[in-house]
């Protein structure tokens, strides 16, 4: 599984969405950059770009993977995991499993229910409409706006550069293998009953009709040390339409768990 590392000091695993790659994530590297020592630790996750998926063929195969993943490049050392989308599903999974190893977790517009079908989500809605991203996007325009709330060029820019890579880079035989089989065997926190315990964070898009926002929030008395974030013009491109906001709030998840270190 290819892993690119960035900086030293306490190790940070993050996870991106599906039929992306981990380029999806670098937004955060500034964010990273003052908070200091951290040991970034980003997967390309098996079906993306530089991991070939061999003969996975299930969400449950690609967290097995992971943890296989993450225990050969820190051992046993504690850290963190964050994960976007699809990747906040495997880092609730990674988390529950290796928890005695573990300093926190956070999911950001993270999957909690992995059938589309009875996920709690809003009506589509879009808030703003920005003409002058047309140009900009070309022919990657309907991809963007798939998702889309808060149009605005910085965005579209942000989507060329960090997005777009990895769904033309994605094993599209893979994706389709795996989303056909796209459950966890159990839910982490069904299969881990007690309290998870360690600093958390849950960043949900009020307008994110993928994942929606209630099926984390109903999981708010698991997770004591939580805190939880519904954000307003954010739909499941979060990271993007309230980078401020997500990068205060992973900010303070890291210092809370240096104070507990």
């Amino acid at each position: 599984m290819f892993t690119r590392e960035i900086g030293s000091g306490t190790p940070v695993v993050l996870l991106h969405g599906f039929g992306l790659d981990h380029r999806s994530l670098l937004p955060l590297e500034p964010m990273f950059e003052r908070s200091g020592h951290w040991r970034r630790i980003y997967l390309d996750l098996p079906g993306a770009t530089r991991s070939p998926a061999k003969k996975i063929g299930s969400s449950q195969e690609v967290a097995d993977a992971v943890i296989e993943q993450i225990l050969a490049t820190v051992g046993k050392e504690p850290f963190a995991v964050l994960g976007n989308s699809f990747g906040g599903m495997i880092a609730r999974y990674v988390a529950h499993e290796l928890r005695s190893q573990v300093l926190g977790l956070a999911t950001v517009a993270g999957v909690f229910i992995a059938a589309h079908a009875e996920r709690t989500v809003p009506p589509r809605t879009v808030l703003r409409q920005e003409p002058r991203v047309v140009p900009i996007l070309g022919a990657a325009l309907d991809q963007y706006r798939e998702d889309a709330v808060v149009e605005s060029t910085g965005d579209a820019q942000a989507f060329l550069q960090y997005v777009l890579p990895g769904l033309d880079g994605a094993d599209s035989q893979a994706i389709d293998r795996i989303s056909e089989s796209y459950s966890l065997d159990r839910n982490p926190e069904d299969a881990h009953p007690e309290p998870f315990m360690q600093p958390t964070l849950h960043i949900t898009g009020r307008q994110d009709d993928v994942v929606g926002y209630s099926d984390a929030w109903s999981r708010i008395e698991h997770y004591p040390r939580a805190s939880f974030a519904a954000l307003d013009a954010a739909g499941h491109n979060i990271l993007f339409e309230q980078a401020g906001l997500c990068s205060a709030l992973v900010t303070d998840w890291l210092a809370r768990i240096r104070q507990d270190s």
